[in-house]
């Protein structure tokens, strides 16, 4: 799927088929868990990363395992304990001797697991925050600094991050910084009663091999690329505006419920994730431009994480899911102004 002089409306089918192809390959692994499988490949498509919350047993680790088969990417994992380092993350310079000549020793970097494509950050939360700090820059900037040598890491570059909700013994909450740097946070729900039987007889039966390659490095940067030259209208942007605007306590027009609930909004990053996710939906239906549709539809795995709580909100049990709800059900589309001049037309 090469990134060619090929016209739009080509390339925009042949995506959609490549994507329902990877769609499938997962499905073979993976129970149910659609609309999971749905937001990791929007994160893939846009170009950011996932936090992915969810109990133990859920499949977790074998989505990340079989989208890098899938892909055909390096896979790499790090298992985070309140012990690591973060050059157990990153890597260090070792120092190798010379030969039996006497000759001079030289410094050799030996690479740590973040110099992968499809990066699974185990159970992240249970590192303490210098060692979360070393994914920061990787995340942001797709480069890792050791020694004072920076070092770019392989495109494409994609981390998918877990943590437990149950367990929260030995566990360091993720700062505001670190969670804003991931492009959605998804949670994994419990298996139905059916799924959970699909689930019971394949893994106590024959092990399944992993999908074999679906598509190549050079195809997810073009899908990349792609999703990048989706249309959005300029309404559909401010929509996406008006979210964000909304979810400030401070902003003029905020809601009872934010200004009760929460301590911060979501920010521009919030934003630029809203749209970017909303692209991305788009280009999976093999649709050329955003609806208005699509940013309702990226709005709670996008905000979620990057709404903060206040005391009071936290005291209530409100869940920065039901303000997203209430965001969504509140901020009109169009602005009444705007609707007025359509209806008199």
């Amino acid at each position: 799927m090469s990134d060619d002089a090929t016209s739009f409306p080509a390339r925009l089918e042949r995506a959609s088929a490549a994507t329902r192809a990877l769609r499938d390959a997962i499905g073979q692994m993976i129970v149910g868990q659609v609309a999971v499988v749905d937001q990791v490949l929007w994160a893939l498509l846009g170009g950011g990363h996932v936090l992915l919350e969810g109990a133990p047993g859920l499949g977790k680790t074998l989505l990340v395992k079989t989208l890098a088969s899938a892909l055909d990417l390096s896979f790499s994992r790090i298992q985070f304990t309140p012990d690591l380092m973060p050059s157990d993350v990153t890597g260090t310079n070792v120092l190798v001797l010379g030969g039996a000549a006497g000759g001079a020793g030289r410094f050799e970097l030996h690479r740590g697991p973040i110099f992968g494509q499809v990066v699974l950050a185990d159970e992240i939360n249970r590192a303490t925050p210098k060692t979360q700090s070393a994914l920061l820059e990787a995340m942001a900037e797709h480069a890792v600094t050791i020694a004072g040598t920076r070092h770019p890491l392989e495109e494409p570059f994609f981390v998918l991050a877990t943590q437990n909700p149950i367990e929260m013994e030995g566990t360091y909450p993720l700062p505001e910084a670190q969670l804003d740097r991931f492009l959605l946070k998804v949670v994994i729900p419990d298996p139905t009663e059916d799924e959970l039987t699909a689930i019971l007889e394949r893994t106590t039966a024959h092990a399944v091999a992993l999908p074999s390659r679906i598509l190549g490095r050079d195809d997810v940067l073009a899908l990349r690329a792609l999703c990048r030259d989706v249309a959005v209208a300029e309404p559909v942007t401010r929509y996406a505006a008006r979210l964000v605007s909304a979810s400030s306590p401070d902003a003029p027009g905020a809601s009872d419920l934010v200004k009760r609930a929460l301590r911060y909004g979501a920010g521009v990053r919030g934003g630029q994730a809203l749209v970017l996710a909303a692209k991305a939906v788009a280009l999976l239906e093999g649709r050329a431009q955003v609806a208005f549709s699509d940013v309702q539809r990226v709005a709670a795995p996008v905000l979620r994480h990057r709404l903060i709580r206040s005391f009071e909100g936290e005291a209530d049990g409100v869940t920065t899911d039901a303000v997203v709800a209430s965001l969504v059900g509140g901020v009109p589309a169009r602005p009444e102004g705007v609707e007025r001049a359509l209806q008199g037309r």
